[in-house]
């Protein structure tokens, strides 16, 4: 059973992102606020969930929390400021637009840049031990592969539908057969030779 919060007496968010690992696409982020006490023994990290599952219980954490958002950073934006950041900017923006302030944040992780003047506190593997982490990355890993799905009907030859973005072998082979598209991110590492850049028009 996961914990329902770290900070005790405050009101607290979590956040996590999904896509970091992606060659295309925004990386999104979530903060979720859920309700002092709350318990819902369905709730785990998104990775360890059924696709149906997760759409599940993105309809029980956005009717229960107390306040929910979603953050997202483009893929022009991950190029100029790198991937770390970019998550952490995806957070902040999903904390900016909680309609409840919280007094504290947890992220799933080891890394955060501070967020206004509240407390916060990263913990690798969070979204395994706590409730509103595992929330934040529900939402956050829903969201975005609706948003792969849209990308994968302009772009079917890259298989978005199944890997979201990731680099599959399917996904390596299209870039190397179609060039990239203007949703790929251009600083990565495309096709695992560790060449960070691709001389294709775009």
């Amino acid at each position: 059973m996961l914990e329902s919060c770290y900070y005790q007496g405050k009101v607290e968010a979590g956040c996590d992102e999904a896509g970091r690992g992606c060659l295309a696409g925004s990386v999104y982020a979530a903060a979720v606020i859920l309700p002092e006490g709350y318990q819902n023994e369905l709730l785990n990290d998104s990775k360890q969930l059924t696709e149906k599952k997760r759409y599940q219980l993105r309809e029980m954490i956005e009717r229960d929390a107390v306040a929910w958002a979603v953050g997202i950073v483009t893929p022009e934006e991950i190029d100029k400021i790198n991937i770390l950041n970019a998550s952490i900017l995806a957070m902040h923006r999903a904390l900016d637009q909680l309609k409840v302030r919280p007094e504290a944040i947890i992220v799933d992780g080891n890394r955060f840049k501070k967020y206004k003047d509240l407390p916060h506190t990263t913990i690798v593997k969070g979204d395994g031990k706590y409730l509103s982490i595992a929330a934040a990355s529900i939402l956050a890993k829903t969201y975005r592969d609706d948003y792969m799905n849209q990308l994968a009907e302009e772009y079917p030859q890259y298989d978005w539908k199944s890997n979201k973005g990731y680099p599959t072998k399917k996904h390596r082979d299209a870039i190397r057969q179609y060039g990239i598209t203007p949703y790929h991110r251009k600083t990565f590492n495309m096709l695992g030779d560790g060449q960070l850049s691709l001389n294709f028009e775009d």
